[in-house]
């Protein structure tokens, strides 16, 4: 490759700390919540995955690129992530079938990204004081210009995005012909959730991110399922009604990550921003009711209150986060409901926790057997 010289760039935290680096070829600045993934691998999953609308992703891995872009590797119809700030660029990639080179893509979509960054230190920065807001620029000669644009962004506490990244008419996923119907509410709908669903024989039907409990079951479905996604669940107000009436109505229901938080609101258990937040392919989590540890796919910067959840006498916890014994997991014990706030579908990690899809399905069979 012919040596090009690249533009300056920076990294400029809410607090004032600013992090030197360079372009990786496209001019511009951007702005979002910093946070930084731990997985080395699975980029374009990351990049793709509506859980991270309006964050700018910090990349651990030294390398971001090497093996290119595959359309088939992809969470959504668009890259999600604000922006990107990596060590090591690859502009050029080696894998037998990628189908262009990530700067290509990048220019595409109009992603900010930069290289050649300490993000050891930026990682331990963050780590240390916590995820804030943040800009990235090329423009690294007007420092007050950005410092003032920066002042502007809205705090991730309190701000809705489901709205950003929800499907805007209901689509169908699966086979037509199955005795078993899904609706899904999209508030950040991952494309292997469907995937997984859609594997184990189900028909689904996916709706945006405001529809009513009336939308969903005109559906017909045999099971409910409500989605990950971006931002605050505290404002997903009408994403909470939806769940109070299936939890009313006894019906099934399953809920991940963002789906578990609004779950959790339906029960009256409050919600928080954590410090950090889980971002990464090998979380800890052990299953409670079975005793097994599961290394697991994460990407949440919310948590549901454990104090009040042990405190439910509806709800058990069937799920902890080994690192830091934060929920990862809720069942009611009076109705046909549980949820995870870590992702079973993975893309990217292990697939060590599938087993909660084969379960949200035993739990449908069961309920139509037992009306029928």
């Amino acid at each position: 490759m012919k040596y090009q010289t690249r533009k300056k760039a920076l990294v400029l935290l809410a607090d004032g700390t600013i992090f030197y680096g360079k372009s990786v070829g496209i001019e511009g600045t951007s702005t979002g919540e910093i946070c930084f993934n731990t997985g080395m691998t699975g980029y374009q999953e990351i990049f793709t995955d509506p859980s991270y609308f309006g964050q700018l992703m910090v990349a651990t891995n030294a390398h971001i690129g090497n093996y290119g872009v595959n359309i088939n590797e992809v969470e959504s119809d668009s890259i999600k992530i604000s922006g990107l700030i990596c060590r090591n660029f690859s502009f050029i990639h080696s894998r037998v079938d990628s189908e262009e080179n990530l700067l290509d893509w990048f220019t595409k979509h109009n992603l900010v990204a930069i290289s050649d960054v300490d993000t050891r230190a930026l990682v331990a920065y963050i780590r240390d004081n916590g995820a804030m807001n943040a800009i990235i620029s090329t423009d690294v000669d007007n420092i007050d210009s950005l410092k003032k644009q920066l002042s502007e962004v809205p705090s991730m506490e309190g701000l809705e995005l489901a709205s950003k990244v929800s499907t805007k008419e209901p689509y169908y996923v699966g086979d037509k012909n199955s005795d078993i119907k899904i609706s899904a509410l999209d508030i950040g709908i991952k494309k292997n959730i469907l995937r997984n669903l859609a594997k184990r024989g189900v028909y689904i039907k996916v709706f945006p991110f405001n529809s009513s409990f009336e939308d969903l079951s005109a559906f017909n479905p045999d099971g409910y399922f409500i989605s990950n996604g971006p931002g605050d669940p505290q404002p997903l107000i009408e994403a909470q009604q939806v769940a109070e009436e299936i939890i009313n109505r006894d019906l099934p229901l399953f809920g991940i990550c963002l789906g578990h938080q609004v779950i959790a609101l339906a029960n009256g258990i409050s919600t928080y921003k954590m410090h950090n937040g889980h971002r990464g392919i090998n979380h800890p989590v052990k299953n409670l009711l079975t005793g097994k540890g599961e290394i697991t796919s994460q990407n949440h910067g919310f948590a549901i209150n454990r104090e009040e959840a042990e405190a439910n006498e509806n709800i058990e916890i069937t799920h902890v986060h080994l690192n830091d014994h934060t929920v990862a997991g809720i069942r009611m014990k009076n109705k046909n409901v549980f949820s995870v706030q870590y992702h079973p579908e993975a893309s990217p990690g292990p697939h060590d926790s599938e087993y909660l899809f084969d379960q949200f399905i035993a739990n449908i069979e069961k309920t139509k057997k037992i009306s029928s």
